[in-house]
């Protein structure tokens, strides 16, 4: 048995990613580690039911005639390491024994590790450098007569059936609708004009990180976070320009692409971020990328350092200002019954749930919360390959939805809003938490 250790009982912490040592994708190195990890794993078991990485391993375990995972073909782990999307939730809420405990187990950051060493070696195939590639997608598709024709042939039978053959992407998967007026583009006027007063303003006030998504797939939250922001007297406005924060290329383990992304957008928010701006994200994933997996991937760089502190999930910078008392609660229209479903990459933040608290500050609201995942998951919900795991994994979700009573549902992640669209069988719609505030707010 092994001695016990004080420091099991500390806060967890995380290790920065060496991704730029050489040894980082040497392979035997890191299925030794994998190996090791897995055991652990193995005899634990406490995340089994939280996506199919652990289950598919487990099972490659049993299959075994010892039990033992040095007893499983290699070529088989990719299987475990394929399924894992990067949530971070099995480090956050489930393992006992992350950093500093002697086991020094970080799942998630091995998953990357050995994705980085697949792309390394075999690249991303079409269906991938397509779906990793959300701003040169929503950049293509944006043409007026484009968007049209995806939007007509993403709602078709036949339009679903052929991205299916073509591009793995699965038929019954939720499609975003793409906009030819992109958010920066529909509000460049309310730009100009906002930069010039808040640039000679000695209050620092908020910069508004648009992202991939809201800027081509739903401008209607950035516009509603405005509205909402605007409302509570805060000056905000964005950066320049901006980059995809680099998201779907880490969960493709294309660390360099990652790199490229931060090396766009960090002198972008620098200057805001040293002038005491908070900088904030409709996307939690936007907003995870910049708080923790950047300063991880980059520790010794002072400019991400600076951004990282800066950046904030925009409900928690609106409860800051309810305990400060300088919160706006002249809400003109209650809410009802909402069901919450709390996305992934928002729980790892360690915030808690700020959405919830202050959607429930709106009279006659109640707000019933779900820390489980949609099953969305980036990409991973929407490749045929996975479809089905993803569908499960959502299924404690599609339950406690059948069997509420509720007016509307809403989640932090528009994607996660779109996966429970398209797997619920009950009729209640969807709306970002953001577009409900403006709503009780009458605006």
């Amino acid at each position: 048995m092994s001695e016990y250790k004080e420091g099991s009982l500390e806060a967890p912490i995380r290790h920065p990613i060496e991704w730029e040592q050489d040894n980082y994708t040497d392979p035997k190195e890191l299925f030794d580690e994998l190996k090791r990890v897995f055991d652990v794993c193995n005899g634990c078991r406490r995340c089994f039911n939280l996506c199919d990485s652990f289950p598919k391993l487990f099972d490659l375990i049993d299959e075994t005639p010892t039990g033992d995972v040095h007893d499983v073909e290699e070529e088989k782990l990719w299987d475990v390491i394929d399924n894992c999307y990067l949530c971070d939730i099995c480090f956050k809420t489930k393992c006992p024994y992350v950093p500093p405990h002697e086991f020094n187990i970080d799942f998630p950051h091995l998953m990357l590790r050995a994705k980085a060493l697949k792309f390394k070696q075999k690249g991303a195939n079409t269906q991938e450098k397509i779906l990793s590639n959300p701003e040169k997608l929503g950049t293509f598709i944006g043409i007026p007569i484009v968007a049209g024709t995806v939007n007509a042939i993403n709602k078709s039978k036949v339009g679903r059936i052929v991205a299916e053959k073509t591009l793995g992407i699965d038929r019954e998967a939720p499609r975003p609708k793409f906009y030819s007026q992109s958010a920066r583009k529909k509000l460049s006027s309310y730009q100009k004009q906002n930069k010039v007063i808040q640039t000679q303003s000695n209050e620092p006030g908020v910069v508004l990180f648009v992202t991939c998504y809201g800027n081509k797939n739903n401008p209607e939250i950035v516009e509603d976070t405005i509205a909402c922001y605007e409302k509570n007297n805060i000056p905000i406005i964005f950066a320049d320009t901006e980059k995809c924060c680099g998201m779907p290329k880490l969960e493709l383990g294309d660390i360099d692409s990652v790199a490229k992304a931060k090396d766009a957008n960090i002198p972008e928010l620098y200057p805001w971020a040293s002038a005491g701006w908070k900088i904030i994200s409709p996307i939690p994933s936007c907003v995870l990328m910049f708080k923790q997996e950047l300063p991880l991937l980059f520790p010794d760089d002072e400019q991400v350092s600076l951004v990282s502190e800066a950046f904030i999930d925009p409900f928690d910078y609106l409860f800051q200002m309810e305990r400060a008392g300088k919160l706006n609660k002249d809400f003109n229209t209650s809410l009802g019954s909402i069901f919450y479903q709390v996305p992934c990459h928002l729980r790892v933040q360690s915030i808690g749930l700020k959405t919830r608290d202050i959607l429930q500050l709106i009279p006659e609201t109640t707000v019933t919360s779900l820390e489980k995942c949609s099953g969305h998951d980036g990409t991973y919900g929407v490749k045929k390959q996975y479809r089905q795991s993803s569908v499960k994994i959502a299924k404690p979700i599609i339950r406690k939805i059948k069997q509420g009573n509720y007016d509307v549902f809403t989640s932090d992640c528009p994607m996660a809003g779109a996966q429970i669209d398209s797997i619920k069988d009950k009729e209640i719609s969807y709306s970002h938490p953001m577009s409900l505030l403006r709503k009780a707010y009458g605006i």
